[in-house]
C-alpha cells in the first residue's frame, strides 16, 4: 500500500490563528498526542523566533516519541549572506531536532517586488540551494517549502521551475509545494501537481491554505496526482482562514484513496485529539465539522433516521466509529416514531411494541418544541419525558413552593440574591434558604440544600454550564427564553432544558430536571 506521510504544523502554523495562545505545556502535550496518532513529522515550531519556541526543543530533546518525528521550521539565509553566519540557521542546528524544513520564495514578485526579499532571482537561487545543501550536513533529512508555489507557477513558470531545482540541487528530501495564498482550484493543482510528477524526480509535498475553502480538496487533489507528503494542521487551524484540516485530509486518503497515513489501529483517535487540541486552546468545537464534529453522524428528520435504522449506509458515509465519532439521533419536530424508537433504544426503554405511547411522545415533543423547547441538546429532560409517557416516571421530590428576592441597597453595593423553598418528600417538608451570586444561583443552591437531607448523593452533582436563548426578541423583556443546563457528577454528565417567558422559571424548570435525572440515574443503579 502506497504510503502518504503526515506533516503535522499546528504547533507552527495552527499556533498563528488569531485565537490561539498555546503555553510551552500546551505544547508538549499535544506533541505527545500527536505522537500518539502516529503522524510521521511534529513541526514544533521555530528556533530563534521567540523564547517558548526554543524552550520547547529543549523540552522534547527528552520525550520518548514512539513514531513521530520533531521538525523545525525556518527560512533561507539572508540574502548576501552565507548559511554559516546567519544567526536563524544556527539557531536552527542548535535545536537539534530530527530534522529541518527551510522554506525559500519561489514567486518572483516575492523576491523582487516591493516588502520582498529585495534581490536578483539569481541570489535568491544562491541562498536556497546552500541553505539546503548546508542544513544537509546536520540533519539526516531537510525539506523544502516553496512558498507561494503556485502563484508563482502561474505567473512564472520557468523561475518556479528552477527554485525547485536549486532546492533538488542542494540536496532537499522533500519538495513541498506550497498554496500560500490559498487561493488555488483544484483543477489547477492536478494540471500543475501533475505536470511537476512528470518533470521532477524529488519526493512532492503539499502544503495549502483555505482561503477559498479548498485547503482539503487541493490536498487531496495533490495527492492523487503525486504527492506523497502532505502538511496541514489539527482542525485546520491557522493563520486567516486556517490551514488543511488533518481531522479530514487523513481519513479521506486513508478510507476514501485507500492509501496508508498513520496506522489504521489509531484511525479512531482522531475525535479525540480534535476535540483535545480545541479544549487546550480555548476553542469552541465546530459541531459540523466533519468526520469529527459532534453532528457529523447526527440524524434528525424522520425519513433519514427510518433509513439509517434499516441500513447506516443510506445516510453515513463511514462507520462513524473509524475515526472515534459516534451516531446520533435528534429527536425535535421534524421527528417521527422512527427516531423515538431509536432513542428508546439508546436509553434501554422498551418501546418497541407500544406504538400508541411513541406516537403520543412524538406528539408531546411536537407540542412542546412549538413552544419554544428544543430537546436535540437535552437528551436527560427528554429521557425523563420518555418515562413519564411510558408511566414509568417515580417522583422524588415535590415542590410545595418557591421565592427568589433580589435587592440592591446602594449604588456602591452588589446586588444580593436569596432563594427561599419549600419541598416535599415521602410526606416530609423540607423548608430551607439560600444565599447566591444572581437569583438563578441562589435557587440552586437552595434546592441542592433542601434535596441533600433526604438524597445525599445529590452533593456530587456540579453544573457545569449554563446557557441563555431569546427565543424571539420581539416582545423585548416579555420574551420566551430557553435555558439549557449542563450537569455531572463523578461517572457521567447530562443536559436539561427549560422555557418560559420568565427566566427564573425556566431555569427552575432545567435545575429539577437536573436534580431528578441525577436520582432516577441513581436509582437505576441500585
Amino acid at each position: 500500500m502506497k504510503k502518504i506521510e503526515i506533516y503535522d504544523t499546528t504547533l507552527r502554523d495552527g499556533a498563528q490563528s488569531g485565537e490561539v495562545n498555546f503555553s510551552l505545556e500546551d505544547k508538549r502535550d499535544i506533541v505527545l498526542k500527536l505522537d500518539q496518532l502516529g503522524v510521521d513529522f511534529i513541526e514544533a515550531g521555530w528556533p530563534g523566533a521567540n523564547p517558548k519556541d526554543d524552550r520547547l526543543f529543549e523540552m522534547t530533546g527528552g520525550l520518548r516519541l514512539k513514531r513521530a518525528r520533531i521538525f523545525a521550521f525556518g527560512s533561507t539565509c539572508k540574502p548576501g549572506t552565507s548559511p554559516e553566519k546567519d544567526r536563524m540557521i544556527q539557531c536552527l542546528v542548535n535545536a537539534q531536532p530530527g530534522g529541518v524544513t527551510i522554506f525559500g520564495k519561489s514567486w518572483d514578485v516575492h523576491v523582487q517586488g516591493q516588502g520582498g526579499l529585495g534581490c536578483s532571482l539569481d541570489e535568491n537561487l544562491r541562498i536556497i540551494s546552500e541553505t539546503v545543501r548546508y542544513l544537509r550536513n546536520h540533519f539526516p533529512l531537510v525539506f523544502f517549502d516553496a512558498e507561494h508555489f503556485f502563484d508563482g507557477f502561474k505567473r512564472n513558470r520557468e523561475y518556479a521551475l528552477a527554485v525547485l531545482r536549486s532546492a533538488a540541487e542542494g540536496g532537499a528530501h522533500r519538495l513541498v509545494l506550497c498554496d500560500t495564498n490559498g487561493g488555488s482550484l483544484p483543477s489547477e493543482v492536478a494540471d500543475i501537481v501533475g505536470f511537476l510528477k512528470e518533470n521532477v524526480s524529488s519526493s512532492l509535498g503539499i502544503h495549502c491554505h483555505n482561503d477559498s475553502d479548498l485547503a482539503v480538496a487541493n490536498t487531496i487533489m495533490a495527492v492523487r496526482c503525486g504527492a506523497t507528503h502532505v502538511q496541514g494542521t489539527i482542525n485546520g487551524l491557522g493563520e486567516r482562514c486556517g490551514n488543511a484540516n488533518l481531522c479530514s485530509i487523513i481519513p479521506n486518503i486513508s478510507l476514501k484513496l485507500g492509501l496508508e497515513t498513520i496506522p489504521r489501529e489509531s484511525m479512531h483517535l482522531l475525535n479525540d485529539i480534535s476535540h483535545f487540541v480545541n479544549d487546550i486552546g480555548n476553542l469552541s468545537h465546530n459541531s459540523h465539522q466533519p468526520y469529527v464534529g459532534k453532528s457529523a453522524f447526527a440524524h434528525k428528520g424522520g425519513v433519514h433516521v427510518s433509513a439509517v435504522i434499516g441500513d447506516p449506509a443510506t445516510y453515513e458515509h463511514i462507520d462513524p466509529a473509524l475515526v472515534g465519532n459516534q451516531r446520533r439521533v435528534l429527536v425535535s419536530e421534524q421527528s417521527g416514531k422512527s427516531n423515538i424508537l431509536y432513542k428508546a433504544r439508546e436509553f434501554n426503554l422498551d418501546l418497541a411494541k407500544d406504538d400508541t405511547t411513541a406516537a403520543e411522545i412524538v406528539k408531546i415533543i411536537k407540542d412542546l418544541e412549538n413552544c419554544g423547547f428544543q430537546f436535540e441538546g437535552a437528551d436527560a429532560s427528554l429521557e425523563l419525558l420518555m418515562n413519564k409517557a411510558m408511566g414509568m416516571h417515580v417522583r422524588f421530590f415535590k415542590l410545595r413552593g418557591f421565592r427568589v428576592n433580589t435587592e440592591r441597597r446602594s449604588d456602591d453595593t452588589d446586588p444580593m440574591s436569596e432563594a427561599t423553598i419549600m419541598i416535599e418528600v415521602d410526606g416530609n417538608i423540607e423548608h430551607t434558604a439560600a444565599m447566591g451570586n444572581g437569583p438563578v444561583n441562589a435557587l440552586d443552591r437552595a434546592l441542592r440544600k433542601a434535596l441533600q437531607k433526604f438524597y445525599p448523593s445529590i452533593e456530587d452533582v456540579k453544573l457545569l454550564d449554563y446557557k441563555v436563548r431569546v427565543i424571539s426578541s420581539r416582545t423585548g423583556t416579555e420574551s420566551v427564553v430557553r435555558v439549557l443546563i449542563e450537569s455531572g457528577d463523578k461517572k457521567d454528565h447530562w443536559n436539561t432544558v427549560g422555557v418560559s417567558s420568565n427566566i427564573i422559571e425556566a431555569s427552575w424548570m432545567a435545575l429539577v430536571d437536573s436534580m431528578d435525572y441525577k436520582l432516577y440515574k441513581d436509582s437505576k443503579r441500585l
